[in-house]
């Protein structure tokens, strides 16, 4: 039986100091990204349960929470059973993420954007995971995406803004991967893998870092035994190379290459490359991997993903998707975007918190006027700060204590008749 006092499986409380943490951190997020001119939009939680079952979710759709129609009734409990059809059971469901929702609200918003529409959401999301550390069932995502750009320039703002955001952040040492998936797609023609065998010999190659070269060419050969061999032999190459890093340039990914493979894919990370070079800021670096997949089956050009030593998984990633707004207008409109795994992010990074509005507390005597609190309270918050009120006790050491640990800087003493905030006699918190 559950914990009542506990949260949902999958779920979690945030202490204040918790949450200012994460607001501080989401603050500079999003001022990070309005400087570099997104503007922030907000959609539904929940979304129809069909729309979320498209199939633009990838495997995620599996995970979605389904939300029950009102009034159902024992009968159509057991029709549904019996059909296999959740759309009888269910017409709403929370939102995975934060991509189809934007999809829907372009498709309805469209003449009241501009041509080019930067976008900000940041919010919770909700899958149905196996919870584990740094994995959970609701967490905030961060994402800025640019729809209406078909050009490189929408790939070079979104990675400069997020890799401004990771500097602002304090998060060194990040590696943004970039790939193509036409590159993938030239690879897997150039070694001879049919159009049907495509798909899932991407999810096989996906695996590499966890089953290596001699897992994914064992699983690829048991559909296609020769496209297989001459796969081996080349992420046997780019294994090698990527343990070095290879750099975003048109000769250090043709040396990893096959001749001529997907030549419109390379010439695009080549302009990449180009504009970044030199543009990131210290602690972030860009470099091609070509055994880059991200599992997203709707991407249909650059993809990327930060890589960062101290987590086992990406903490942020996106790509271009220009195919899937065109499902809600019927025709196809340019767009990419890039997330932040927030919740993977926040765990790595030392935040200050301290920059904020300075805090103070009056330590009221029990017979203290209210009317006094409230005049001395009101004209401190006026001056800009942040004033909490709290009662005298006989053990001061415990409750000063406390106040520090809550990053209340200093006290003064409030007694019967104190009205006038300038006379006040403080005491700095930790002497």
């Amino acid at each position: 039986m559950a914990n009542p006092v506990n949260p949902p499986r999958g779920m979690r409380d945030f202490l204040p100091a918790d949450k200012a943490r994460r607001e501080h951190a989401l603050g500079i997020i999003r001022g990070v990204y309005r400087s570099h001119g997104f503007d922030e939009i907000e959609t539904p939680v929940v979304e129809d349960h069909a729309r979320l079952h498209s199939g633009l979710g990838g495997d995620n759709e599996k995970l979605s929470f389904s939300i029950l129609k009102r009034g159902i009734k024992p009968e159509a409990l057991a029709a549904a059973a019996e059909s296999g059809d959740p759309e009888q059971l269910a017409d709403l469901g929370l939102r995975f993420d934060l991509t189809v929702p934007l999809a829907r609200f372009y498709a309805s918003h469209r003449a009241e954007l501009p041509p080019v529409f930067r976008s900000i959401q940041i919010a919770p999301v909700w899958r149905a995971e196996r919870p584990q550390k740094g994995r959970y069932r609701q967490f905030v995502q961060a994402d800025i995406d640019i729809i209406g750009e078909s050009g490189v320039i929408a790939e070079i703002e979104l990675i400069t803004a997020t890799s401004q955001v990771l500097a602002q952040l304090g998060l060194k040492d990040c590696v943004i991967r970039v790939n193509d998936r036409r590159i993938l797609f030239g690879l897997l023609d150039h070694c001879g893998f049919a159009p049907e065998e495509q798909a899932g010999a991407l999810i096989t190659i996906d695996k590499l870092d966890k089953i290596g070269v001699d897992g994914v060419t064992a699983e690829l050969a048991e559909t296609n035994e020769a496209a297989a061999a001459a796969m081996r032999g080349i992420l046997e190459g780019v294994d090698q190379a990527l343990a070095a890093g290879i750099p975003v340039t048109r000769e250090a990914i043709a040396a990893v290459l096959p001749a001529g493979a997907a030549e419109e894919g390379v010439t695009s990370l080549v302009t990449l490359g180009e504009a970044l070079d030199g543009g990131l800021p210290e602690g972030v670096e860009i470099r091609f991997d070509p055994t880059l997949v991200r599992g997203m089956g709707y991407y249909t050009g650059t993809i990327f993903e930060i890589a960062h030593p101290g987590s086992g998984s990406s903490v942020g990633g996106g790509g271009r998707y220009d195919g899937m707004i065109g499902r809600f207008l019927g025709q196809d409109v340019p767009a990419v975007g890039f997330s932040i795994g927030f919740e993977r992010v926040v765990d790595l990074i030392e935040l200050d918190t301290s920059s904020g509005p300075a805090s103070v507390a009056l330590v009221a005597d029990t017979d203290t006027p209210l009317e006094d609190l409230m005049v001395l309270k009101r004209a401190l918050v006026a001056d800009g700060l942040r004033v909490r009120l709290e009662k005298r006790q006989k053990n001061m050491k415990t409750l000063l204590a406390r106040l520090e640990s809550e990053g209340f800087q200093r006290f003064a003493s409030v007694r019967p008749g104190d009205r006038d905030a300038a006379l006040l006699s403080w005491r700095e918190l930790g002497e």
